[in-house]
C-alpha cells in the first residue's frame, strides 16, 4: 500500500516539530513532504509543494503581534496556500489548525474564523477534502516562553531563576502536545474524517493552579532532585514540559557521597512516582542507545568506568556532550525527544544504572530508533 505523503506548513513550529516527529514513528504509513517558510515566498516552490502531498496539514501562522499583522498575516498564508491549490489544480486533502478563539472578537481569533471560511469555500468548489480542528490551549517541551502558552513562561521562568508573574487568573482548557499529534495522525490516516472536529481539553486548570503545580515540581525536582509524585498522563506532561527548559548546563548532577571507615554510600535516585531501576556493564568502544522516548523519564548514573552521554534533540543538528566518570559519580536526566547514546571511552567495563518512571512495556515500549549522529545514520 503506498504510503500517504504529508506536508506540515509551520513544521519548525511548536506543533508542528512535535507532529513531524511523530511521523517519523509511523514511517511504515506515512512520507513526509519537506516543507520550507520560504515556500510562501516563492510561487514556484508552494506550487511544487501542494502537488506532492496527499494530506496538507496547515498549522504556519503567527500567534503573538500586533492585531493588524497578526490578522493580515494568518489571512495572507491561507491565501497563499490555496492559490497553489488552484492554480495546479491539486486536491490534497486540508487539515486546517483551527482554535477555540475563534468566536472571540480579536485578531487571532478573526483569522481563524476567516481563514476556515476561505478553505471551506475553496473545497466546496473543487469537490475536496477539508477538516477544521477547533483546538484548546496547547502545552508541551520546547513551547516558546512569553509566545505559545502560559506554562511554557512559567516553566522558563522557573528554571532560569525568574519570579513568575500571574496576569489574569483565567481557567484554561489544557492539551498535551503528544495528545493533539496523535489524534491529528488519527486524522490524517481516517479517510472520511468530519468536516470539522472539536480536540477535547484534557484538563481544565486555573492558572494559578498550574503555576502551583509548577511551582511544587520546582522545589522538589529544580532544588532537590527529586521526581515528583505524577498522577497522571497530563501529569508527566506538564513535568516534562517544565524539566525542557533547564539550560544543558544544569547537568550532570554531582552526586553526595557519604564515606566512613566502612566505604562510602551514594543515593541515586529520589522519587515519589514509582518505576524501575536497571544497570548495565558495557565494553571498552561499545556504544548502547541512539534511541529517544516521547514520554518517559529517564535517569543515567555511571558508577563505573568513563562515559560519553551524548543527546540531540529530534530535527536538530545540535548535539549535546556530557562526560561521566564512575570515581565522581553523576546523574543526567534525559529530556524527552531526545535521541541519545552512551559509549565506553575507558580500557575498563562501563557500569551505568537507570531509572524509568514507567516499567518496561514490550507492547509499548516507548523507545524510537534515531541515531543521534545523523552522518552514521
Amino acid at each position: 500500500m503506498r504510503k500517504i505523503r504529508i506536508g506540515i506548513t509551520g513544521q519548525s513550529g511548536f506543533i508542528g516539530s512535535h507532529l513531524k516527529s511523530y511521523l517519523t514513528t509511523k514511517q511504515e504509513k506515512t512520507e513526509l513532504v519537506p516543507f520550507s517558510p520560504v515556500f510562501f515566498e516563492s510561487e514556484e516552490d508552494l506550487n511544487t509543494f501542494v502537488s506532492r502531498c496527499d494530506v496538507i496539514v496547515h498549522l504556519a501562522a503567527k500567534n503573538r503581534e500586533s492585531d493588524d499583522i497578526l490578522y493580515s498575516t494568518n489571512l495572507s498564508l491561507v491565501g497563499k496556500l490555496i492559490n497553489a491549490l488552484e492554480k495546479t489544480r491539486e486536491k490534497p486533502r486540508v487539515v486546517f489548525s483551527s482554535s477555540i478563539q475563534e468566536n472571540r472578537d480579536n485578531a487571532y481569533g478573526r483569522s481563524k474564523r476567516e481563514g476556515r471560511k476561505l478553505f471551506e469555500d475553496w473545497a466546496r468548489r473543487n469537490n475536496a477534502g477539508f477538516t477544521a480542528l477547533i483546538i484548546p490551549n496547547v502545552f508541551g517541551p520546547f513551547g516558546k516562553p512569553f509566545y505559545n502558552s502560559v506554562i511554557s513562561t512559567f516553566s522558563y521562568q522557573l528554571t532560569h531563576d525568574i519570579q513568575p508573574h500571574i496576569e489574569i487568573d483565567a481557567e484554561l482548557d489544557l492539551i498535551y502536545v503528544s495528545s493533539l499529534v496523535e489524534k491529528i495522525y488519527r486524522i490524517i490516516i481516517d479517510p472520511h474524517p468530519e468536516p470539522t472536529i472539536f480536540i477535547p481539553a484534557e484538563k481544565k486548570m486555573k492558572v494559578s493552579e498550574l503555576l502551583e503545580k509548577l511551582k511544587n515540581f520546582h522545589e522538589q525536582y529544580g532544588k532537590n532532585h527529586i521526581i515528583p509524585r505524577l498522577g497522571d498522563y497530563f501529569e508527566i506532561g506538564l513535568f516534562n514540559t517544565y524539566r525542557s527548559y533547564f539550560e544543558p548546563g544544569h547537568f550532570p548532577v554531582i552526586l553526595v557521597c557519604s564515606t566512613d571507615d566502612r566505604g562510602f554510600l551514594i543515593e541515586l535516585v529520589k522519587e515519589l512516582c514509582g518505576g524501575q531501576i536497571f544497570y548495565s556493564v558495557t565494553r571498552p568502544g561499545i556504544t548502547r542507545g541512539n534511541h529517544f522516548h516521547s514520554r518517559k523519564i529517564e535517569r543515567f548514573c555511571v558508577i563505573q568506568g568513563e562515559a560519553r552521554l551524548q543527546l540531540r534533540r529530534t530535527g536538530s543538528d545540535d548535539i549535546i556532550e556530557y562526560r561521566l566518570d564512575g570515581s565522581t559519580p553523576s546523574f543526567v536526566d534525559i529530556p524527552v525527544f531526545y535521541s541519545h547514546n552512551i559509549t565506553n571511552t575507558g580500557n575498563t567495563d562501563l557500569i551505568t544504572i537507570f531509572w524509568t518512571n514507567e516499567l518496561y512495556d514490550h507492547q509499548d515500549p516507548d523507545t524510537w530508533y534515531e541515531n543521534v549522529n545523523r552522518d552514521t545514520r
